[in-house]
This record gives C-alpha cells, sequence and structure tokens, in this order.
C-alpha cells in the first residue's frame, strides 16, 4: 500500500527547483550586445544651434566639469540605485568638489555662480541622473538660498560653510499633507516661548529630509497668524523623518514624511527675513527658474541616448536611424531641445537683469517640463522594448520628469499663475468660493 506524501506542494516544488532558475541576471551588455547601456553615458548631441556660444567662458567650465563628473562617477552606478531607491552617499563628496553647492550665493565659501551657469550645472547633472539634481536643487537652491536672503549674519556664517562643501546637507520642508499647491495655508505652527519656539505639525514630500543635517522649517506663527521660517537641527527632540516609499520616480531622491511634536527651536535659529509667506517668493522665484534647466537637462540626457542607440541598433538590415519615421522622431526632440535651451537661457537673463516676473518664471517652468515630457515620450517609443529598461536611460528619465512636472508648481498652477499676471485676473479658486463682489 503506498503511503501518501506528507510533504506540501510548496516543499515538492523548491526540491525539483534546479539551479537553472537560481542564475543571477546576464549583464545587459550581453544580454543585448547591439546597444551600449547607460552605464557608458553617450557624448552630447543635442546642442545642434550651438546654444553653448551663449555661454560665458566661466559657465563652459563649470558645464564640462560638471558633465566629465556625472559621466565618470554617476552612470555606471545610478541604475543599481536607483531600482534599490537609495540614495548614493559616496558620490556627495564628488559633488562638493565641483563647488556648485551655493550656486549663485556669494561668500561663506559659496561659489558666487551667474544664475546661468548654475542652471547649466543643474541642466548637467539632470542629463545623467535627475535624482542627483534634484538633490543639489533641494540642498542648494532652496534651503542654503533661504538661508542667505532670509538669514541672520551668524546665521550665513554657522551653517553656509559646510553646507556649501556638502559635509553637511539640507532640506526645505514647506510642503503638507494637507496643502500642496495651496501651501500659504499650512498648518504647522510656531509658539513663542522663552527663549525660543516649540514647532508642532507636519510636512510632506520634503527632498533629502531623512539624512539633513539642517531642516529649513516653515510655521505659522500662533501670534501673529503668518508664516515664520526656522532652522532645526535634526537631533533635535521631537523631529521625526521616515522616507516614502514606492514611488515610480526620483527614485534615488530621499523624500520624506516629517513629524515635528513639540520641537523646540532657539531664537537664534528664527530666520528673520521670513515674516510671512510672500518672503518664500524670492526663493521661489530663483529656485523656479532653476527647476526650469532640470527638463532640459533630462531631454538633453535621453537625445544622447536615443541618437548613440539608432545608429547601433539594427533591423531589418540597417540601422534604426537610417528609417524616415525615427529620423522624424529624432529631429521632432532635437527641435523641442532648441527652444527648450532658449527659453531657458532668455529667463536666466531676464532674472540676472531684474525683470523677471513671477509669470514669467512659471511659463518657463510649465512649458519647458511639457516639451521634455513630449520629448522623453518620444525618445520612449524610439527604444522598443528597451524604451523600459533603466538600463538604457530613458524608462528611468520618463518616470524621473514626472515628479518635476508636478512639484515646484504643477503645470496647471503655473499656468494660472502667469494667467494671472497677463489678464490681472485670478483663478484659483473656483468662482462659488471667491469673496462675493459688492458691485
Amino acid at each position: 500500500m503506498k503511503v501518501p506524501s506528507t510533504r506540501t506542494q510548496e516543499e515538492m516544488y523548491k526540491e525539483a527547483k534546479s539551479s537553472y532558475f537560481d542564475l543571477p541576471a546576464l549583464d545587459v551588455s550581453t544580454a543585448f550586445p547591439q546597444a551600449t547601456p547607460a552605464s557608458d553615458f553617450p557624448t552630447c548631441a543635442s546642442d545642434y544651434y550651438q546654444l553653448d556660444d551663449l555661454l560665458t567662458p566661466e559657465e563652459k567650465a563649470i558645464r564640462m566639469k560638471v558633465r566629465e563628473c556625472m559621466e565618470k562617477e554617476v552612470a555606471p552606478i545610478m541604475t543599481k540605485y536607483w531600482e534599490k531607491a537609495e540614495f548614493p552617499f559616496e558620490v556627495i563628496p564628488k559633488l562638493g568638489a565641483l563647488h556648485i553647492s551655493g550656486g549663485t550665493i556669494k561668500g561663506y565659501g559659496c561659489p558666487g555662480l551667474s544664475i546661468t551657469g548654475s542652471a547649466v550645472a543643474l541642466a548637467e547633472l539632470a542629463r545623467v541622473d535627475a535624482s542627483c539634481s534634484t538633490f543639489i536643487l533641494v540642498h542648494s537652491s532652496l534651503a542654503m538660498l533661504t538661508i542667505a536672503l532670509c538669514g541672520s549674519e551668524m546665521q550665513k556664517q554657522k551653517y553656509l560653510p559646510s553646507l556649501a562643501e556638502l559635509s553637511t546637507v539640507a532640506c526645505w520642508g514647506l510642503t503638507e499633507p494637507d496643502y500642496g499647491s495651496d501651501a500659504s495655508a499650512l498648518r504647522t505652527t510656531a509658539r513663542k516661548v522663552e527663549g525660543g519656539w516649540i514647532l508642532d505639525g507636519q510636512k510632506r514630500w520634503i527632498g533629502n529630509s531623512t539624512f539633513a543635517d539642517v531642516l529649513v522649517i516653515f510655521a505659522r506663527n500662533t501670534a501673529t497668524n503668518q508664516i515664520n521660517g526656522f532652522i532645526v537641527k535634526k537631533d533635535a527632540p521631537g523631529l521625526q523623518a521616515t522616507k516614502i516609499e514606492n514611488k515610480i520616480g526620483l527614485r534615488m531622491v530621499q523624500n520624506g514624511d516629517i513629524l515635528l511634536k513639540n520641537v523646540f527651536v532657539p531664537d537664534e535659529d528664527r530666520l528673520p527675513g521670513v515674516s510671512s509667506f510672500q518672503d518664500t517668493s524670492k526663493v521661489l522665484a530663483v529656485s523656479r527658474v532653476m527647476v526650469s534647466w532640470q527638463p532640459i537637462g533630462i531631454a538633453m540626457g535621453v537625445y544622447d541616448m536615443c541618437h548613440r542607440y539608432l545608429k547601433e541598433r539594427k533591423q531589418f538590415g540597417a540601422p534604426l536611424a537610417a528609417f524616415q519615421i525615427n529620423q522624424q522622431k529624432l529631429v521632432q526632440m532635437l527641435g523641442n531641445i532648441q527652444a527648450m535651451l532658449l527659453v531657458g537661457w532668455r529667463l536666466c537673463k531676464l532674472y540676472e537683469s531684474g525683470k523677471m516676473t513671477p509669470g514669467q518664471a512659471s511659463l518657463g517652468k510649465s512649458w519647458i517640463s511639457l516639451r521634455a515630457r513630449e520629448t522623453v515620450s518620444l525618445g520612449r517609443e524610439l527604444l522598443g522594448g528597451n524604451g523600459i529598461l533603466a538600463d538604457f536611460l530613458v524608462a528611468k528619465a520618463f518616470c524621473d520628469l514626472e515628479p518635476i512636472y508636478t512639484y515646484e508648481g504643477t503645470y496647471d498652477i503655473n499656468t494660472l499663475v502667469t494667467g494671472r499676471e497677463i489678464t490681472g485676473l485670478p483663478s484659483f479658486k473656483p468662482a462659488t468660493l471667491r469673496p462675493k463682489s459688492r458691485l
């Protein structure tokens, strides 16, 4: 009589499974030898109208310095970290050595770049990896710039030098779970006590927050009902920052939820230049110019990748670059990039001359990110099946562009900022929610 097995089906399956199933994935160069992956980054081929001629010698030098670092140090490791949703802390000293942190800030160990030079540097970071560019954007163009524009002399001397070296890292906490586009209605509170302030509230989507040494936090003064700014240290009792999981874009950026429970901030760490929400606008004006250059860089990298891939990959006995439809898409991508570069460059010049308006900055960010979305989508089509693999950059860039399309003002909100400026009529709230006219 046959004795029935007491083993479960799962146990029998595991026993039968051969080592064939346990083999690691093939290296992409072995699995697909016909095209070069992004770990060996392609040569820049996107400056068709030679817009590099518009840059000063110093700005050109910055561009090449950042490009060389990103292609050599970041490109070979970015896919691994992107897949794991981890930040490559080993590159921070290399980014610090570029001396771009602090951007346009003069003194205190900061580079004092032109806004064009700072923007070009950010684009070169984004060309290879958007997460690294966002890390610098948050640290430099938001947190450091807030301290530089709104901080006391003592605060500038205390915090900016180490932040410029990237020996310490900063984040910028404005957005809350209930208030994104409507950030001016934030609920985090600051209550005055002897010797300082007590902060209570919550922030969300704060880049760099899980490992930042310095947190720039905005809170509502309970006495005046106005927005104030504070510098919070990472070890402050009552402060907690946890990572937001399961993102599909900017996966290397450590976005976090920040909880502030009875957090004490000494008087010396209140930012004296922030007494209302309007005081954040001088920081956001610069950062909106900067963020406009991230989609430019992303689109450049995608074009460069597609340009090389189409010449390497062969089907029907010919390189993909020989087919009319592919050439048409490639040229459409290239045309978009020339226009994006010109808008970004002009935005920098308007800012440098003191003529830039909030509406112009918002139009630049919204329009450039829209054109970049189209460009990256075309790139995804051109790479076919490899267009969904992070190894060939385009899929990764496709996902990374989505949060950039949304942050620093969504496409829609930025168009409404410009619309208000050109018509004189605000349309942020539905008509039923606006105060009734007395006329």
